[in-house]
């Protein structure tokens, strides 16, 4: 379970204040698979960096009970002048894996080829995005957060991403945001709806993927 208890997220930037949530509260129970719809600008990778503890609420409570992987394509999770080896090996580590045998996965699955061994400072985003989602895979999360990475890749590489994330969906809980309501239908059961600073929960995808396009047509 993660439940969210009048979280609120404000950034301050000299006298600018942006307040992207003021008291949210919601609950994800274990074992659902739930899509995340919301405009450019509207707080879903915020949403993704609290849910996952990247980053801290400015007032409110967050609490997770299930291991939760941080948002797959959040490149900031590296440390960027460590190599993409070096980094899988400090997370294992973190993680009491064996560095070994996650490194190997990692190798196998990103398809980095020799730039597994370079700092993660000279990838391209899709690269750091392939490397993200390797390394998460390679750990068993009780809960994936999935953040616009799907499409990273070539075509072999997006097609054992699919099917790894619903063999995932399957024994885990799946969070995912996505500006394509296709992707969010094809893994996600449930649906929310990011608008306004408010996430609206309904029992299915499609529901919540024909609200979210309702809102957009309002503007």
């Amino acid at each position: 379970m993660i439940r969210f208890d009048a979280v609120s997220k404000a950034y301050h930037e000299r006298k600018f204040k942006k307040q992207v949530f003021a008291n949210l509260s919601f609950t994800v129970e274990r074992g659902v698979s739930i899509g995340i719809c919301g405009a450019n600008g509207a707080g879903k990778s915020t949403l993704m960096r609290l849910i996952a503890g990247v980053e801290q609420p400015t007032s409110g409570k967050i609490t997770r009970d299930m291991s939760v992987s941080w948002p797959i394509g959040y490149a900031n999770c590296f440390q960027t002048s460590l190599t993409g080896a070096d980094n899988a090996r400090f997370i294992s580590r973190i993680y009491n894996k064996n560095e070994f045998e996650l490194l190997d996965f990692v190798e196998d699955f990103a398809q980095l080829g020799p730039y597994i061994h370079q700092p993660v400072m000279t990838y391209s985003a899709g690269m750091a995005a392939r490397l993200a989602f390797g390394i998460s895979l390679a750990i068993n999360f009780e809960c994936y957060l999935i953040d616009e990475v799907t499409a990273a890749g070539d075509e072999r590489f997006r097609a054992r991403s699919e099917s790894e994330l619903l063999a995932r969906r399957e024994t885990s809980t799946l969070l995912m945001t996505s500006h394509d309501t296709g992707t969010l239908r094809a893994y996600c059961t449930k649906g929310a709806v990011l608008y306004g600073g408010v996430l609206a929960m309904y029992d299915t995808i499609d529901e919540a993927c024909e609200v979210h396009h309702r809102l957009q047509l309002l503007g």
